[in-house]
């Protein structure tokens, strides 16, 4: 068995790959351009991936190709159609970050909330020292209990999140296409109307793409923090720019964009110097401990293949 990591530095430097030596022949590649996919496929049994993008284009050739392991829940840089169509299984991970997002997506909630990161400045720049008064109360800034968390996805990181955000004392709102029990469940404009803190953990459907417009971001409340840790192009990210820039909305953290790493041409680079946003670099997913647990079930996912049970299977 041939296995080809396409994109291994995106998996981390502290990730042992060993393992899969066990199963086969591995080979590792840092990075791979496009221009580059169609020629290192070409030979191999199974493709693990995380961000390169997998289509007619680069699969044609791939004739020994027999399973894609996404090292990810998304799959969306997966033409899957063409897979389903080619006999070419596709296995995704569930469940391995749920732990790791949640805690971003709370710490960006606290640091925006708190304004951490215009007091961190005030001592760091010498104001605090040279101010004589033992302490600074501006910007102002209110305690989580009683505020409304709207969220956006409920499935495991969305339930994650609520947990947390319920232990804070928050009233928890949700929005799902198919609601369950033990939440409470309102529309999407309900809940952009009503949050105090929105936090989004969808998927990237054709039925999600820009779900959050001007119009849905129109309807939020002037002090309301919108959260995005689930794919950039849930959310119209001009739309954000202008709601930050005008005042619209009273902060905001972004994991994820549109075209990643964020490009020059992002709306996003417009607000990088204001004190009530927060961006990180599409990381939330990453502690070390859910990587770990990540590169074990894609293991796990090629051992299930080829002894012909289907595990994680979404093609």
């Amino acid at each position: 068995m041939k296995i080809v990591f396409l994109d291994a530095k995106t998996l981390g430097a502290d990730i042992d790959l060993s393992g899969f030596s066990e199963l086969g022949a591995v080979t590792i590649h840092d990075m791979t351009a496009d221009s580059e996919a169609a020629a290192r496929l070409a030979d191999c049994d199974v493709a693990v991936v995380n961000k390169v993008k997998l289509n007619s284009s680069n699969l044609a050739g791939a004739k020994n190709l027999k399973l894609i392991c996404e090292t990810a829940t998304g799959y969306d840089n997966i033409d899957c159609a063409y897979c389903g169509a080619h006999g070419i299984a596709v296995c995704n991970v569930t469940a391995y970050s749920t732990d790791s997002v949640t805690q971003v997506t709370i710490a960006m909630a606290l640091s925006l909330m708190t304004h951490l990161r215009e007091y961190d400045d005030y001592v760091k720049d010498g104001r605090y020292t040279r101010s004589g008064i033992h302490n600074q109360l501006s910007p102002y800034f209110h305690e989580l209990r009683g505020l409304t968390w709207g969220i956006a996805g409920l499935g495991n990181i969305g339930r994650g999140v609520a947990a947390v955000a319920q232990a804070f004392g928050c009233r928890v709102l949700a929005y799902k296409r198919t609601p369950e029990p033990g939440y409470t469940w309102v529309p999407l404009e309900t809940l952009c109307r009503e949050a105090d803190i929105l936090s989004v953990h969808l998927p990237l459907t054709p039925e999600t793409e820009r779900l959050f417009d001007a119009e849905k971001i129109g309807m939020m409340k002037p002090n309301a923090i919108f959260i995005n840790v689930a794919r950039g192009a849930v959310a119209d990210e001009e739309a954000l720019v202008q709601a930050v820039e005008q005042g619209k909305i009273g902060g905001l953290g972004i994991d994820v964009y549109s075209a990643e790493p964020m490009a020059q041409e992002n709306p996003y680079q417009r607000i990088l110097h204001r004190d009530n946003v927060v961006f990180t670099p599409h990381m939330a997913w990453a502690a070390h401990e859910a990587r770990v647990r990540c590169m074990r079930i894609v293991r796990e996912n090629i051992v299930a293949f080829f002894n012909g049970t289907k595990q994680n299977r979404v093609v």
